[in-house]
């Protein structure tokens, strides 16, 4: 049969439209296969620096910094004694420590518990009797070392006896709510540091009391 020429040249031409249109979804699938990875998801990112204080309480958690060195994550890269010297609320802690010469002594112990007094609890003392335990450095380095314990221990583990480094105890009642170290109160708990976990705390304890 003679074929319509005006059909055959639309076919063709419907044709190459087609075959266009392929060859162009194929240069687009191409374009869309090399390109670069996502970006990370800033909400994401923003959510996993939140974890290093995920797990404290107290009312006083919130002076803690919110980022820097002496944040939270801040503190849980560095040693005990470096994380507390970049922590604005324990520069008195930090001046004792420094000159009972202990801060080697934290840094490099594997699994501390520390209950760290705050500036204010340093200064309930009288300004002479502070002055007088910061001059002696055996009297110093006991108290001092009255506030740490063996292991890094969370709320629950925390609460109980404890024998010190001191070679004395310490006693801690409560829970997250409302926990106690002999006495002084947490004010911040469960604060991570990269070898130790640190209990803030209002009052500094004295041995033997």
């Amino acid at each position: 049969m003679y074929a319509n020429p005006r059909r055959s040249i639309g076919i063709l031409l419907t044709s190459a439209t087609l075959l266009f249109g392929l060859a162009a979804c194929g240069a687009n699938s191409d374009k869309m296969t090399n390109t670069e990875p996502a970006q990370p998801d800033s909400t994401t990112s923003a959510t996993e620096a939140a974890d290093a204080g995920a797990q404290t309480f107290g009312p006083g958690c919130p002076a803690i910094p919110k980022s820097g060195p002496g944040s939270f994550n801040g503190m849980v890269k560095d040693p005990v004694a470096t994380a507390a010297s970049n922590n604005p609320l324990l520069s008195t802690l930090v001046t004792a420590v420094t000159k009972a010469g202990l801060v080697d002594t934290l840094n490099q112990a594997d699994g501390l518990t520390v209950f760290a007094p705050t500036n204010d609890a340093f200064a309930k003392i009288p300004a002479a009797d502070l002055a007088a335990v910061l001059a002696d450095k055996a009297k110093l380095t006991a108290i001092l070392t009255h506030h740490v314990v063996s292991g890094q221990l969370d709320p629950e583990e925390v609460v109980g006896d404890h024998d010190t480094l001191n070679k004395d105890s310490v006693t801690v009642t409560g829970d997250d709510k409302d926990m106690k170290v002999d006495g002084a109160s947490v004010i911040c708990g469960n604060i991570p540091t990269a070898n130790a976990t640190v209990y803030v705390i209002d009052t500094v304890l004295m041995p033997g009391m």
